[in-house]
C-alpha cells in the first residue's frame, strides 16, 4: 500500500492507496508522530510521498523519519513537461494534471482546480503538459473588492440563489463575482474546445461544487485528483 500526503495552505490531506484504489482519506490541520503510528499500524504501507505548497514544511523531519519521497520539480513524472519555467510550476498543479491524465489517458485533458486560485492545466493526447492559466479564486475576488476599494464591504459567501441583477451592493458583488467566474470558466473551456475538438475536462478543488458547468458530457468532477496524481507519481518512481 502507498501513503500520500498533500500539504496545503490550510489543511493536510492524507490518503492510503492499494494500487489505484483509494482506501482511506484523512483531513488534518497538521501532522504528528501519533497519526503516523496509527496509520502504519492499520495499513501495510510500503511507499510514501508528500507534496507541499508551503515555503517550509514544519513536519519535514517527521516525513524523513518515515522515508517519504518528496515531490519536487526534479521528480521524474509520467508525462513530458513542455513548460518554459518548470521550476516555478506549482506541485499541486503537476499532481492534479497527472491524476487527470492517468484517468483519461490518450486524450486531450484540461484540468481545472477551483481553490485559492483557479488553475487551468492542459495535457495533450501525446502525453505532453503544455501549460495553462492562473486566475483569482472565488474568495480572493471578494477580498480584492473589499481591499482595493474605499467602501465596498467584504462579503462572506453563503450558498444561495444569486440573481443576475443585484438590488443591493452586496447582491451586486455576489452577482459580479459568481456569474463572472462561472462564465470565465465556461469561456475558457470553449476556447480549448475551439482548438481541440476531442477534449476531456476534469474539475477539482475546494470550490468544486459551486458551479453547474456546461457542457456536462465533457466535464467530470474529482475531489481527490491531487491525491490520485501523487499516488501515480509514486508508482511511476517505484518502477523507474
Amino acid at each position: 500500500m502507498n501513503l500520500v500526503v498533500d500539504i496545503g495552505n490550510t489543511f493536510v490531506k492524507l490518503a492510503v492507496f492499494e494500487g489505484d484504489r483509494l482506501v482511506k482519506v484523512l483531513v488534518k490541520e497538521n501532522l504528528n508522530n501519533k497519526l503516523f503510528i496509527q496509520i502504519y499500524a492499520q495499513y501495510a504501507i510500503k511507499k510514501a510521498i508528500f507534496s507541499s505548497v508551503r515555503d517550509s514544511v514544519a513536519d519535514e523531519n517527521l516525513l524523513k523519519k518515515y522515508n517519504f519521497h518528496q515531490l519536487s520539480p526534479k521528480t521524474p513524472l509520467p508525462l513530458a513537461i513542455n513548460y518554459e519555467t518548470p521550476a516555478t510550476l506549482g506541485l499541486d498543479r503537476i499532481a492534479a494534471t497527472v491524476g487527470a491524465y492517468h484517468t483519461y489517458g490518450n486524450e486531450n485533458v484540461l484540468t481545472i482546480d477551483l481553490g485559492t486560485c483557479i488553475t487551468f492545466d492542459f495535457v495533450n493526447s501525446k502525453n505532453e503538459y503544455l501549460g495553462g492559466a492562473i486566475a483569482p479564486g472565488f474568495e480572493m475576488r471578494f477580498k480584492a473588492l473589499a481591499q482595493f476599494t474605499g467602501k465596498l464591504p467584504l462579503i462572506n459567501f453563503e450558498r444561495r440563489k444569486i440573481n443576475t441583477i443585484g438590488k443591493t451592493t452586496e447582491e451586486c458583488i455576489l452577482s459580479g463575482v459568481y456569474w463572472g467566474m462561472k462564465h470565465e470558466i465556461e469561456g475558457t473551456i470553449s476556447r480549448y474546445l475551439s482548438q481541440y475538438e476531442s477534449l476531456k475536462v476534469v474539475v477539482t478543488g475546494g470550490d468544486l461544487n459551486l458551479f453547474d458547468l456546461e457542457p456536462k458530457n465533457r466535464i467530470f468532477a474529482d475531489e481527490f485528483l491531487v491525491l490520485k496524481g501523487l499516488n501515480e507519481i509514486l508508482k511511476y518512481n517505484e518502477e523507474e
